[in-house]
């Protein structure tokens, strides 16, 4: 029997809307209970109906309940896709390589980290020579059974023989602080709580270190209450947490943030003072110590009086002090500045203000090692201490530089290279005639050869020129048809620059294009770009971000039914706000640990330290602008969503997961269409930091599983 063309589109629409209707029926959501919360901002009244979704699991039953009920879900889901098993098998072999960092020389030593392969936490090793013999000093994966007690921190003395090092448990920001004795190996029976955000450094003689903490938080409240009242303190080895010695504290700015470290030649402690946000701008002040354990001492001195300016402390001639700083040079330089004569007008540029940002610098080897982001690649170039242009070190190709750190007497420093083809690649630099010699590259289970990444530039919505790479398989066919994953961050003047990941080469080796996007928000081309994607200006973050989406599409990589957008923090604001104002522009969202109530943020753990970035909704402009993009308050019931997969972990003190869980219940709410909306809730786990190697797999199987589902992704290459 012929049917009429009308008749055949109409029973195809049919069709449609009997499996979205089986999907549906297939994946019930747990019923979230909703509550009555109303807030009012400057006379604009907000709901907040899941409100109740904020309390700490640890201490809520029906928050545990609820997160239970949750993965039931999610987990069901994903275990049922076919293809999850052989991707997780392969992310396995691919993991299992051997992983080692350039090593770090002090006290004639050397120290590095290894990973033998699936190894949940990296170990650390030293070695009295490169060529030598290597002893095992400390190993993470001993303190706990599933590897969720991580190295957080390590401060070495300057003779070596000391190690501080802290220790986080299930991912937490809180770290305890312990010594251990480098010749024997032996622990000491030192212990440092409530330590946050801050590492140690000792004075001169071994005697003890600085290091900044909280007060203790009340009973219950330590991972959601703000961190307040930062204090630095020495703390003398063998004596009681209680006996160390404040050295410094500002009672009347209990949101700033305190950090202090001594001076190569131990003659100064310089005192960071943060103005509370993650601006990086300071205050700087030094004391001059009368002893190497600073007692007594002269005075806190005001160097930098004022929040204006980064000012990040490099070394020192004496009382002559060199800084790398953004002041009158929005792309950085280096200055010097004597503590004797510190007017503004007798700073001396060393190292001037160039085109490209000034990302970092080293004083070694008394040389200044300046990296620099071209179009977010690593450039890294050599300068005397007059100012004086030594050399260009000589990258392996397009990618990233890390490392170049040592003393002012060292005649050799490491540095360790990688793009998003080529494993970490260990070279030691010799400082005297700037030659790099090849140590050590880990050996992976693929052929670069097969990968091809190139560097492309598109135009965002107000015609600003914003760069991406692109990575996959050599000889993909531009047909709209690749499956995609666009990943993006977009602030706190962080760069993405070229890295190498192994579950990023699964993906393209799968068949998918990979993609990074360098928004603004970030730090690639400075403090401009930078706050171009800040406060008022956030929403051309995600304009950015919605560009790029549409330059894959345009150029025939991907269509809307098979590009993915990923992100976590910051990024998962950046995925839960893009979703929200363009839902049909994407297949899938992975959405992770974000920043998901722009209203709230500010109340818990650490996030005043993010106001500098996106405001604050206790100012009437700045909430008028996040009110517009917050992903909490932009989802709309009847609104047909991507398929989503947001993953958090009961445990992150840095983004709490109650921002996720309430983005999950409202989205599970609203979702008008078949896609699936779910939310991965790791136990155990924080922000990602320290996060082990078993659940990091775990993770990365069940994501790509989720996008080979969601994406209907054709044949996906996983070899047996």
């Amino acid at each position: 029997m012929r049917m009429h063309r009308g008749a055949a589109a109409i029973s195809a629409a049919l069709l449609f809307a009997l499996l979205a209707t089986a999907q549906e029926a297939k994946l019930k959501y747990p019923v979230t209970k909703k509550v009555d919360v109303v807030d009012d901002y400057f006379g604009t009244k907000i709901a907040d109906p899941y409100r109740w979704l904020e309390d700490d699991v640890r201490e809520s039953k029906a928050v545990e309940e609820w997160v239970e009920a949750e993965n039931k879900v999610t987990h069901a889901f994903l275990e049922s896709i076919p293809q999850r098993e052989g991707i997780k098998k392969r992310i396995t072999d691919l993991w299992n390589y051997e992983k080692v960092s350039a090593p770090s020389k002090v006290g004639g030593k050397y120290f590095f980290y290894k990973n033998d392969g699936l190894q949940n936490q990296s170990a650390l090793y030293v070695q009295e020579k490169l060529d030598g013999p290597s002893r095992l000093l400390l190993d993470p994966n001993t303190w706990s059974k599933d590897g969720t007690i991580a190295l957080a921190g390590t401060a070495l003395t300057d003779d070596a023989k000391y190690l501080a090092f802290g220790k986080a448990v299930a991912g937490s920001d809180w770290n305890t602080w312990h010594v251990l004795e480098v010749a024997t190996g032996k622990q000491l029976d030192d212990e440092l709580k409530w330590v946050k955000f801050s590492g140690a450094s000792w004075s001169l003689d071994d005697k003890g270190f600085y290091y900044s903490r909280f007060p203790e938080p009340k009973t219950g409240a330590a991972f959601q209450s703000t961190n307040e009242n930062q204090k630095l303190y020495y703390h003398e080895l063998g004596k009681p947490q209680s006996a160390d010695r404040l050295v410094y504290e500002t009672p009347e700015h209990p949101k700033w943030t305190i950090g202090g470290g001594v001076s190569e030649d131990g003659k100064y402690l310089i005192i960071s003072i943060g103005d509370g946000t993650t601006s990086r701008k300071v205050r700087i002040v030094y004391q001059t110590l009368g002893s190497p354990t600073g007692g007594p001492g002269g005075p806190p001195i005001d160097l930098i009086p004022n929040h204006d300016n980064k000012f990040n402390f490099l070394g020192n001639d004496g009382g002559l002090f060199y800084f790398q700083t953004d002041y009158q040079a929005p792309k950085n330089q280096v200055v010097a500045i004597d503590t004797k004569n510190p007017d503004k007008k007798n700073w001396k540029t060393i190292v001037g203000e160039a085109k490209d940002t000034l990302e970092s610098t080293d004083l070694t080897g008394n040389q200044f090692i300046c990296s620099y982001l071209q179009d977010a690649k690593s450039a890294v170039k050599v300068f005397d201490m007059a100012g004086a242009q030594v050399r260009e070190v000589k990258l392996p190709g397009i990618g990233t530089a890390t490392g170049f750190g040592g003393k002012r007497t060292d005649t050799e420093t490491f540095y360790t290279f990688v793009s998003f083809t080529t494993p970490p690649t260990v070279y030691r630099y010799e400082l005297a005639t700037g030659t790099s010699t090849f140590l050590h590259q880990s050996k992976v289970k693929f052929d670069p050869k097969q990968y091809e990444v190139k560097q492309v530039f598109f135009k965002s919505k107000d015609g600003t020129r914003v760069p991406m790479f692109v990575a996959h398989k050599i000889g993909i066919k531009l047909d709209g048809a690749n499956p995609t994953l666009l990943y993006g961050y977009g602030g706190f003047d962080i760069s993405l620059t070229p890295g190498f990941s192994i579950s990023r080469l699964q993906w393209m080796e799968m068949g998918g294009v990979f993609a990074v996007a360098n928004l603004r928000g970030g730090g690639e081309y400075g403090d401009a770009w930078h706050r171009a994607g800040t406060k008022l200006h956030k929403q051309n973050v995600f304009d950015d971000f919605i560009a790029a989406a549409e330059y894959l599409i345009a150029e025939k990589y991907t269509n809307s039914q098979k590009i993915a957008i990923q992100g976590g923090s910051n990024g998962g604001l950046l995925v839960g706000a893009c979703m929200t104002q363009r839902p049909e522009l994407y297949g899938a969202c992975l959405p992770a640990v974000g920043v998901m109530d722009m209203l709230r943020f500010q109340k818990f753990t650490a996030g005043r330290y993010w106001v500098d970035d996106y405001g604050s909704s206790d100012n009437k402009e700045e909430f008028e602008a996040l009110i517009k993009y917050s992903p909490y308050h932009n989802l709309r019931p009847g609104v047909r969503y991507p398929a989503t997969l947001i993953t958090t972990a009961d445990h992150d003190d840095r983004v709490v997961p109650g921002h996720s869980f309430k983005f999950a219940a409202r989205l599970q709410e609203d979702q008008a269409g078949p896609a699936p909306v779910l939310i991965r809730i790791e136990t155990k786990a924080g922000h990602g930091a320290g996060k082990p190697t078993s659940k990091a797999i775990e993770e990365v199987a069940d994501l790509w599983a989720f996008l080979v589902k969601t994406l209907d992704f054709k044949q996906p290459t996983i070899p047996e």
